[in-house]
C-alpha cells in the first residue's frame, strides 16, 4: 500500500479543498490587459516557452486572455468548461496560480495533485501530448518540492518527472520550458543526493544540468523563470563559487519588461531574490 501522500486524490476532493475560499487575487495593478484579439496577436511572444498552438478565436481564447491577464480562477473554470480542448488552459492556470499565490500549503498541494491527476489521464490518452506531460511534469515537480525532494525520490516521483520532461523534450525540441525546468531537475536532485548517486541512482548530471539550462536561454532568452532557475541551479551544483553568476542572471532577470501576469510574478520573485 502506497504511502498517505501517494493514495489517489480524486478531483472533486482537490476542488473541494481549493473552493473552500476563493482564490488569492493577484497584487499587482501594472499588469498587462488582454482580450482574445490582443492574445491572439501576441501569442507567439506569450508562449515562447512552450510552442503552444493559439486557439480559435471564441470563448477559449477569451479564458486564456484571462490567463495572461492574472485571473487565474476564472481561466481554469473557463478551461474545464471547455473539455479536453480546455485541459491545457486549467492545467496551466491551476498550476501557475498554485505555485506563486495559494498561502494554504495544503491547498496548494491539493492543487498540483489535481493538476498532476489530470495531466497523467490525458497522457495516458495521448502519450504525444507535450502539454500534458509537460504539467504532469511541473505539478509533480512542484509538489515534490512541496514534501521534500528526497521524500519526493523515494516515493519513485522524481522518474515520472525525468521521464515526462524527456519526452517533451523528444518530441518538442523547441520547448524551451521543458528544458528548463528537466535542468532544473538534475541539479535539485544532485542537490539533495550528491553527484555520485544522482548519476548512478537517477541518471542525473551536472554537465547535463548546465547544457540544457542554456539551451533553455538559447530557446526562450527573455525568460525570468528560466534566468532565476539556472541561477538557483548554479548554487545548488556548485554552491556559493558561483554566487556572483547568480546574482548577474537575477539581475538578468529582475530587469525584464513583464508581457503578462505570471512574468510579473517572476520579475518580482527575482527582485526580491537579489535581497535575500
Amino acid at each position: 500500500m502506497p504511502p498517505p501522500d501517494l493514495q489517489p486524490l480524486s478531483l472533486l476532493s482537490a476542488g473541494q479543498a481549493a473552493d473552500a475560499q476563493p482564490w488569492t487575487r493577484l497584487p499587482y495593478r501594472d499588469v498587462p490587459r488582454f482580450d482574445a484579439a490582443s492574445l491572439l496577436a501576441q501569442w507567439t511572444r506569450l508562449h515562447a516557452g512552450q510552442g503552444l498552438q493559439p486557439p480559435a478565436p471564441g470563448p477559449l481564447a477569451e479564458g486564456w486572455a484571462h490567463y495572461h491577464g492574472g485571473d487565474f480562477e476564472r481561466a481554469a473554470a473557463i478551461g474545464l468548461q471547455h473539455g479536453h480542448d480546455g485541459l491545457a488552459l486549467a492545467n496551466q492556470a491551476t498550476a501557475i496560480y498554485a505555485n506563486y499565490l495559494e498561502p494554504r500549503e495544503a491547498v496548494r498541494l491539493a492543487l498540483f495533485r489535481q493538476v498532476a491527476e489530470r495531466a497523467a489521464a490525458q497522457s495516458g490518452e495521448e502519450p504525444e501530448n507535450c502539454q500534458a506531460l509537460y504539467w504532469q511534469a511541473y505539478a509533480l515537480g512542484r509538489y515534490s518540492q512541496g514534501i521534500s525532494v528526497a521524500r519526493a525520490l523515494a516515493q519513485g516521483l522524481g522518474g515520472k518527472v525525468k521521464n515526462a520532461l524527456e519526452r517533451v523534450i523528444a518530441l518538442q525540441p523547441h520547448h524551451a520550458d521543458a528544458h528548463i525546468a528537466l535542468a532544473s531537475f538534475h541539479a535539485e536532485v544532485i542537490d539533495k543526493v550528491g553527484v555520485l548517486v544522482g548519476r548512478m541512482t537517477y541518471g542525473v548530471r551536472t554537465e547535463t544540468a548546465i547544457q540544457l539550462f542554456e539551451r533553455g536561454l538559447q530557446l526562450h532568452p527573455h525568460s525570468a523563470c528560466a534566468l532565476m532557475e539556472y541561477g538557483r541551479g548554479l548554487l545548488m551544483l556548485h554552491g556559493d563559487s558561483r554566487m556572483a553568476e547568480a546574482t548577474r542572471l537575477y539581475e538578468r532577470a529582475s530587469a525584464l519588461e513583464p508581457a503578462d501576469a505570471r512574468e510579473r510574478l517572476d520579475v518580482e520573485l527575482a527582485r526580491a531574490g537579489l535581497f535575500d
